[in-house]
């Protein structure tokens, strides 16, 4: 297994040039094509995916510690085959949409300024983190721990107060309903 340690990749296309597996750390990933590649078993450390397409990756046992995506397109992603140890994730002005954190941990995680469109975060743990300008229409929220969740900021979310926990989470008022959908009532201004 190799160890590449401060390298930049720049416009790679990895859906024809494979990445090694091995141990990445603190390296730059820009302009860079991922979609529908596999990087199974591939331990990501401090690095940084910008303007990235990720979308439909592979990721079964795929290791990410301290990773920021700053405006990447990661759409269907399956964050729930990624290995858990130190998994620790940044997003901004990225697209999420369709991807899935099924039952994971990713407490304190931060979110700003990126579509959400209808991802799934069923039985996850995201007690801390931060949904800053977010777009999360269509997402589920079921069994989920939101404790400490900043919501304000974000809009068109659904969350069932009696299926999450959702103590000391942080809502604005304008989007309140958003916590009240199922009772399918109508709130005017």
């Amino acid at each position: 297994m190799i160890y590449i340690e401060d390298k930049s990749f720049d416009k790679i296309d990895f859906q024809a040039e494979q990445l090694e597996i091995g141990e990445y750390d603190n390296c730059i990933f820009s302009n860079c094509n991922f979609s529908n590649a596999d990087l199974s078993d591939i331990l990501f450390s401090d690095c940084e995916f910008i303007e990235c397409n990720l979308s439909l990756t592979k990721l079964i046992n795929t290791a990410f510690r301290d990773i920021k995506f700053n405006t990447c397109k990661i759409l269907g992603l399956q964050f729930e085959s990624c290995n858990e140890f130190g998994l620790s994730l940044f997003f901004d002005s990225c697209l999420l949409n369709n991807s899935s954190f099924f039952e994971i941990s990713i407490k304190k995680t931060i979110f700003k300024s990126s579509q959400l469109q209808e991802v799934d975060f069923t039985g996850c743990n995201l007690t801390g983190s931060i949904f800053l300008n977010c777009d999360l229409t269509g997402s589920i929220f079921n069994n989920s721990i939101l404790e400490k969740v900043d919501f304000r900021t974000s809009s068109s979310y659904s969350i069932d107060p009696e299926n999450n926990r959702i103590r000391k989470a942080k809502f604005s008022l304008q989007d309140i309903s958003g916590l009240l959908d199922k009772h399918d009532i109508i709130i005017e201004k």
